[in-house]
């Protein structure tokens, strides 16, 4: 175990964290040049074609006769999740900042997410290389915001190996080894898993005490389900197998488990039999969904496809949670919760890649919490599942605070966009040209195209990261919508009742030009409770009864024409409106 070291790399998006473990690679001869390529790590397609890592990614190097355990980690704020099982197997971590970028959301919150499980940090500035590079200011930075002194922070280029080998050499003096506590037990951290549709369940786990061998029959702490090593082995990166894995290494599992739900990621395995009075090792806080998205097959016999895709999902994605759901306009889905909005674009992209799979996407929504007037309270995340508004107390909608870095040339912009979102200033502090801006800002106005608003007020410059606070009550209403004098509750929303009548009108304008016209005239409105907000009408298709008619009376056109206004309206009252697909997919992908 002394010659043993876990570390993870750390970094705000795309500042060079899957380039420089490819250099890592590569000094430590762990793949034959002739396998390497850019981004190796990153294995699934969709993280090289955007050039984002997704998952979190162990590999095992040699080097100079030690063993480093290295995990690559996601940068995006909705990987987060990722981020925090990382550490949690690891002893210390190297934080990466870009010289051309400098320290931006991402790279604070996973330096404090490091500093609360008290591991070793690196600090080093990437990118020196490029001639735009920063390395001063960016060295400054991290002195001012981090806290790092100047002499301790390494500068390298993972594009060009340069200063590669002398951090490896600061990871063997800094990153401590890890450290056993019981000699007479085994356990073992489950950090991740996967679903292998030949050898089943395969769990990533980190030997915390004792040893595990092929063929050991094994159990799970937490779940108490039964398991047995069928083969243990290191990840290089890809899996080879191993005679055992001994304390303080990382490395992966074959159970003999075909049931994706009896592993839990942050369960504890240990041997049969299993020491009495054996506590599990501290796993993980249970993750909550914020955002959540209705999934349904384009084909219905389809459902059962995607029940069993959404299964073998969650076992490599824990954040994914889920659960049947019908919509009158897309037939039988599942509603999905997510923890952002990349995360739901990567999930359904991986839904129809992986599983071959045709899928509706709802527009994205968050959890609402509702007090009763008995006391009651529950968690809605679509508005038909409101109670009705006599026994509704109280609703309250998501919080977050969030952090955003922006060069000084944009915060005026930015700070009335974030007004314009319902957004309170926090604080504000000047770093350097760059501008931290820390606002507490409800969750709904964040998935309503905020980000993208972001980065056309910003030039692309500003980054944010965010932090869910718990839910804050607030002054909102369900929008119903009418047609034909029949609520469609599909369409309903809640709603700030301040922005209630303009949302009303803009989606009563959307459906008024979607809904084809009938025989008769259709009133489309929107409403809350008995108040009508706005209204709309679609105009009937009308036959010109007097056409045959050559001359004569007025009295003759006024007889046919008051026939036809009867007919008209006892159409009215009899008829049927037939809302397209269309009408609903375009109001629930808004």
């Amino acid at each position: 175990m002394q010659n043993i070291r876990n570390f993870a790399i750390i970094a705000h998006i795309d500042h060079g964290k899957s380039t420089l473990a490819d250099r890592m690679l590569e000094i430590t001869h762990t793949v034959e040049m002739r396998r390497m390529q850019n981004q190796l790590l990153d294995s699934n397609p969709i993280e090289r074609e955007r050039g984002i890592t997704i998952k979190l990614a162990p590999v095992r190097m040699e080097y100079q006769g030690y063993i480093f355990n290295l995990i690559d980690t996601p940068g995006h704020v909705d990987f987060s999740y990722e981020v925090s099982r990382s550490l949690a197997a690891c002893e210390g971590t190297v934080l990466l900042v870009d010289a051309t970028q400098g320290v931006q959301a991402q790279t604070l919150s996973h330096f404090h997410q490091a500093q609360k499980l008290g591991l070793a940090i690196i600090p080093v500035v990437n990118k020196i290389d490029v001639s735009s590079a920063d390395v001063a200011g960016t060295k400054k930075q991290m002195h001012d915001i981090l806290g790092f002194s100047s002499d301790s922070i390494l500068e390298v280029s993972a594009k060009t190996g340069q200063g590669v080998a002398e951090l490896l050499q600061e990871i063997i003096k800094q990153v401590p080894c890890p450290v056993s506590t019981l000699s007479t037990a085994t356990r073992a951290l489950v950090f991740n898993s996967n679903f292998d549709s030949h050898l089943g369940v395969v769990a990533w786990i980190k030997v915390v005490d004792g040893e595990i061998m092929a063929k050991d029959k094994l159990q799970l702490l937490i779940t108490k389900s039964p398991a047995a090593a069928v083969e243990v082995g290191t990840f290089s990166p890809a899996r080879k197998p191993a005679s055992k894995l001994s304390a303080g290494e990382v490395g992966y599992i074959v159970t003999n488990l075909k049931d994706v739900a009896q592993l839990q990621v942050g369960d504890t395995l240990t041997k049969v039999p299993v020491s009495p009075n054996l506590v599990a090792l501290p796993g993980y806080q249970p993750i909550k969904p914020v955002v959540f998205i209705g999934l349904y097959p384009t084909e219905g016999a389809e459902i059962n496809l995607l029940r069993d895709a959404l299964s073998k999902l969650k076992l490599s994605d824990s954040a994914l949670s889920y659960a049947p759901e019908h919509s009158p306009a897309l037939g039988n889905g599942f509603r999905v919760g997510l923890l952002g909005l990349l995360h739901a674009d990567i999930v359904q992209e991986r839904l129809e890649r992986e599983f071959g799979l045709s899928l509706i996407a709802s527009a994205p929504s968050v959890s609402y919490q509702i007090t009763k007037t008995n006391g009651e309270v529950m968690f809605i995340s679509k508005a038909a599942d409101l109670p009705d508004i006599s026994q509704v107390a109280q609703i309250s909608e998501p919080m977050i605070n969030l952090s955003i870095f922006v060069p000084e040339t944009y915060v005026g912009t930015v700070m009335q966009l974030c007004q314009n979102y319902r957004a309170t200033m926090l604080n504000m502090e000047y770093l350097n040209k760059l501008v931290h801006l820390t606002y507490r800002m409800p969750f709904a106005e964040l998935i309503r195209s905020f980000y993208d608003q972001l980065k056309s007020a910003s030039s692309g410059y500003a980054t944010l990261d965010y932090e869910f606070t718990g839910h804050t009550p607030a002054d909102l209403a369900k929008l119903d919508i009418l047609v034909g004098g029949e609520k469609v509750d599909a369409l309903s929303q809640i709603v700030p009742r301040e922005k209630a009548d303009g949302l009303g009108r803009s989606l009563v304008e959307k459906i008024k030009d979607i809904i084809p016209r009938q025989n008769f005239e259709i009133a489309i409105q929107a409403a809350i409770g008995g108040k009508i907000l706005a209204r709309a009408d679609i105009k009937p298709f009308r036959k010109d009864v007097t056409a045959k008619l050559y001359g004569g009376d007025q009295t003759r056109k006024d007889k046919l024409l008051k026939k036809q206004k009867k007919g008209k309206a006892r159409m009215k009252r009899v008829g049927q409106v037939d809302i397209p697909q269309e009408a609903f997919l375009s109001i629930l992908q808004v």
